[in-house]
């Protein structure tokens, strides 16, 4: 038994909060009910992998069933494949064996082709004209900067001063000396791990969360705290009593979130509970990693005000990701963290032994997009609406057994596909030529394979034609086919 087994554990009271109202309406057969919404749980990623379960009768006085209805469960569940036990030691989750995939895992992007119907990278085609005018200008701007060495570990002024400019407007008054620019939003998330978490230090992270963090945190070597987020209707939701308890139990280092249109849920923090995360940061030590990332991206309407605005201007426990690659383009690499200016001074110390600053020409083009960043952002949200629509009406007549999320705003669907397929979807889909995010990149140990993200950043008929090969691939996922061959990975 390994140190992971020991410290991921979950709590009686917590795992009956998380279990739901589980019980059949006639009363009868409590054991199988039970056990099927346990195996429910574990599927979906809600109940993460390796977790030590609570004992049989911790559970039964927290449920109010017999204990040996929890110990039927437990042994169905072990006959199932989905908990492994020790005798003395406890119960574990797991993920049954299946049967063998002779594709192997798809990847998500081949190096270079373009003639694939892309549904893995969630991200935009560049805005043309706006980015065309952006590098005209910038190109002038760049010779008042040519005699210098062009090294700035901080980012260049006029994008610090047009990003602080920027949050002041959101209600988080921001001066430009907290904020850092980075090599793309990933590069902020290394970089923050970089400062804040060691080796076998604990990051909390949402479950399902964005791979690269996922990435970010291991390459560390720190080992990740899996939350589960809460089905909610047609959606996603936080549980904040789950988050509490999971900083509690666990102490962390610091804690990811994504609360602007989760990726890849689509959920949307609201504003009660942002205040509820940075008093518990403060009240814990806990630093917030808050990815903002999608937070222009809002298709319904919504005021959308930065986490950290509900807590000290200058906190030190709240470091804001952002990234031009959502809103502009994925190809100017261009991300940012927005904290306290001590925090900033203490990031840029640890970023020598990375790099020297980031490319000042492309740093250029993005403080010339954001003078106008409302009319960019305005476009971006009326093509998203409707790309968002159409392809909610796609799934509904041809895949009507599928449950996808209807996001507020961001830039994907979190789709439920009824049945634990999604990596052999991918793996068929490549077949087809569509590329797919299979649901288990964006979870520990293999869960969510019930779910898949679907990006709506198709053109719509690249869109059509896409989900018809993608129904075609639904349709032969039993029949056998051609390997596909392994190439570099990348998600975004």
């Amino acid at each position: 038994m390994d140190r992971a087994d020991i410290e991921r554990r979950i709590g009686a009271r917590s795992f009956a909060r998380l279990l739901g109202d589980w019980r059949p309406p006639d009363g009868k057969g409590l054991a199988g009910a039970l056990a099927d919404r346990i195996r429910l749980l574990v599927l979906d990623g809600r109940l993460p992998l390796q977790t030590r379960l609570p004992a049989e009768r911790e559970l039964a006085a927290a449920v109010a069933v017999s204990r040996t209805t929890v110990a039927t469960s437990y042994e169905t569940l072990r006959g199932a494949g989905v908990l492994r036990s020790r005798r003395g030691a406890g119960s574990w989750t797991q993920l049954p064996a299946g049967p063998p995939d002779d594709a192997g895992p798809a990847p998500f992007s081949p190096l270079g082709n373009s003639a694939l119907y892309d549904l893995a990278h969630a991200a935009l085609p560049a805005p043309c004209a706006s980015m065309r005018a952006a590098a005209a200008a910038a190109v002038q701007d760049l010779d008042a900067l040519l005699a210098g060495h062009g090294y700035d570990l901080g980012g260049q002024p006029a994008l610090r001063s047009a990003i602080a400019d920027r949050y002041t407007a959101r209600g988080l008054p921001t001066t430009p000396d907290q904020v850092l620019i980075t090599a793309g939003g990933v590069q902020a998330i290394h970089l923050a791990l970089m400062v804040l978490a060691g080796p076998g230090d604990r990051v909390l992270v949402e479950h399902p969360t964005y791979p690269n963090t996922l990435g970010a945190v291991t390459t560390r070597g720190a080992r990740p705290v899996p939350v589960p987020m809460a089905p909610d209707g047609d959606g996603s939701r936080w549980d904040l009593d789950l988050l509490t308890s999971a900083v509690r139990d666990a102490a962390p280092r610091c804690a990811y979130v994504i609360p602007d249109f989760q990726n890849p849920t689509g959920a949307l923090l609201d504003a009660a509970d942002r205040a509820r995360l940075v008093d518990l940061a403060r009240r814990t030590g806990t630093t917030l990693l808050v990815d903002e990332t999608l937070i222009d991206l809002t298709l319904d309407g919504q005021t959308v005000v930065p986490v950290a605005a509900h807590g000290a201007a200058d906190s030190p426990h709240v470091l804001s990701i952002g990234s031009a690659s959502k809103t502009y383009w994925g190809g100017l690499r261009i991300g940012w963290i927005r904290t306290s200016a001590a925090m900033v001074r203490r990031l840029a110390a640890a970023r020598a032994g990375v790099d020297l600053g980031g490319p000042v020409l492309e740093q250029l083009v993005v403080a010339r997009l954001m003078a106008e960043h409302g009319t960019v952002v305005a476009s971006r949200q009326r093509e998203l609406a409707a790309a968002r629509d159409h392809l909610l009406a796609r799934l509904a007549r041809t895949f009507p057994g599928w449950r996808p999320s209807r996001p507020g705003g961001g830039l994907s669907l979190w789709v439920d596909l009824g049945r634990p397929e999604s990596s052999r979807l991918t793996s068929a889909a490549r077949r087809h030529d569509v590329l797919l995010a299979a649901g288990p990149r964006f979870g520990l140990d293999g869960a969510f394979e019930r779910y898949l993200r679907l990006p709506y950043t198709l053109r719509q008929d690249r869109m059509d034609e896409a989900i018809d090969r993608l129904a075609a691939a639904w349709a032969d996922l039993d029949r056998p086919g051609p390997a596909v061959e392994s190439e570099p990975v990348a998600v975004a």
